[in-house]
């Protein structure tokens, strides 16, 4: 609770003060008889009348404090916010085929790909992510939701060897496109990371972006693979063997995926370079969030005045009931 006015509560001082000087008229007023004996007085005991006497002073003295309390206006105030988001709905496409093994980056590329989306999954708030994962063919590893604690169990469960190998990036869009076209939100994603050339599935990447667009999804193009070559892991009798494998980007396609859609393409070469590709499409696409602060006042000087009445009230009808003074 607190007061608005708080000033006045140091009327409340005078309580006592007022108080004194009753108990000093109190006396000051008292008739003075003369008696030759005051034995007969002894066995007397106080009536009820007499200890009751200064009940109606007791009164109007609290009733007084109460008025001065009302008068610095107690409050008690509620507070709270209300949050306003527009969501944006993302589908991560991501290829997991045999190239995605290649330790251009650390551990591979693979490997850093999921380390990297995850980091972006922990940084969102109120967008829905889907996740996508495709080779010969693709399929959908988590549909949309905001549950990213199960999202992100999912995405550490992908590994190379789980489809078929070979790269249908048409596919793999296609199947966004499935998830994101009945979406309500404000703002539809894809952001599509792959290491290779389109060289299996039954759609054409081309068309399937013609179809996102139609839908209003936006694709963000991400392409993986050093310059030049890259060392790629083999098994041999004698363990692993490494050998270096050119990479083969078609950047051409990812880059007219992104044009059609208003997207934006990005090429990765390294894993820094790879954690900042992300975090610049984190930007691009950052849900709006309103937070609105308010805060509410309930007066409660209508309860002190109320009880400063009720205790007038009590001492206006003792004084003119059982406490009655006669002249």
């Amino acid at each position: 609770m607190s007061f608005a006015y708080p000033v006045f509560l140091y009327l409340l001082i005078l309580l006592p003060i007022i108080f004194y000087y009753y108990w000093k008229k109190k006396n000051s007023i008292t008739p003075d008889l003369t008696f030759s004996s005051l034995e007969i007085f002894k066995e007397l005991k106080p009536t009820t009348k007499e200890k009751l006497k200064h009940v109606p002073a007791v009164l109007r003295t609290l009733s007084l404090g109460f008025l001065i309390v009302a008068l610095a206006r107690p409050q008690t105030f509620s507070s709270g916010q209300n949050i306003f988001t527009e969501g944006i709905d993302i589908v991560m496409l991501l290829d997991i085929s045999g190239s995605m093994l290649a330790e251009d980056f650390k551990p591979n590329r693979v490997e850093a790909a999921k380390n990297v989306i995850d980091d972006f999954i922990e940084g969102r708030v109120s967008d829905r992510i889907g996740l996508v994962v495709f080779a010969r063919d693709s399929f959908t590893q988590c549909p949309l939701t905001i549950d990213y604690t199960v999202l992100r169990n999912l995405l550490k469960q992908i590994h190379t060897g789980m489809i078929e190998d070979g790269t249908a990036i048409g596919n793999a869009i296609a199947n966004g496109v499935n998830r994101l076209k009945d979406s309500k939100a404000k703002s539809k994603v894809m952001i599509l990371l792959t290491d290779g050339v389109n060289n299996a599935g039954e759609v054409d990447p081309i068309t399937a972006a013609q179809i996102a667009a139609k839908f209003g999804i936006r694709i963000y193009t991400i392409g993986v693979g050093t310059m030049g070559e890259a060392p790629y892991p083999f098994q041999t009798p004698f363990g692993i063997r490494y050998q270096m494998v050119p990479v083969e980007i078609d950047e051409n396609l990812l880059q007219q995926i992104a044009s059609i859609t208003g997207g934006k393409y990005f090429r990765a070469t390294n894993n820094q370079k790879l954690k900042e590709i992300y975090s610049s499409i984190d930007k691009l696409e950052k849900t709006k969030v309103e937070v609105t602060s308010y805060r509410h006042a309930t007066e409660l000087f209508y309860n002190w005045v109320g009880a400063a009445i009720i205790l007038l009230f009590f001492e206006f009808v003792l004084n003119r009931t059982y406490l009655r003074k006669l002249p």
